[in-house]
Order: structure tokens, then sequence, then C-alpha cells
């Protein structure tokens, strides 16, 4: 287990999928040191990556149709160790 910097205990399964999230984000977007990547759990116990991208960036994290944040939603649950799906949210 490992702390994140919000305080969170991560599983190391978990900050893998965090520290990839943020390569793959941060190669698309024009602002990469705007990126920030935290992790929480969901009510219902789930974990949750939420992406926080600039302002100008929002459209090309999301793709036409939402297909990039499928994209990147379906590589972490198809990666992911346990039987929890992990969400993953884009915001400003």
């Amino acid at each position: 287990m490992i702390e994140s910097k919000n305080g969170h205990v991560l599983n190391t399964s978990l900050l893998k999928h965090k520290q990839l999230i943020e390569h793959i984000v941060k190669a698309l977007v024009d602002h990469p040191d705007k990126v920030t990547v935290t992790t929480k759990s969901t009510p219902e116990g789930n974990p949750e990556i939420i992406i926080q991208v600039d302002e100008k960036d929002l459209g090309k994290v999301i793709g036409k149709n939402g297909q990039t944040i499928k994209s990147i939603r379906g590589l972490v649950n198809v990666l992911k160790e346990s039987k929890q799906e992990i969400l993953v949210d884009v915001t400003t």
C-alpha cells in the first residue's frame, strides 16, 4: 500500500493505473503541466481516478463523441486486478 498526495492509501495496482492515465493524458494535451490525476473512493467503495486538465484541453481528453475518455476508461478496466470497476472522470 502507498499513500497518495491527498492522504488516500492506494494499492500498488491503482497507483500504476493513476500513473498510466497521467502519462497518456499529458501526451494528449497542450498544457501537460496543468494535468493533475488524483484518486478517491466513491460512497459505494469503488476506486475513482479523477483527471483535472486545463479548460482548453478538456475536448482533447474527452475526444469526438467521448471516444478518447471511453478508451482510457476501457484500458484502465481491462488492466485492473480486481473485480471492482475503476471509475475515471475528467474535469477542469
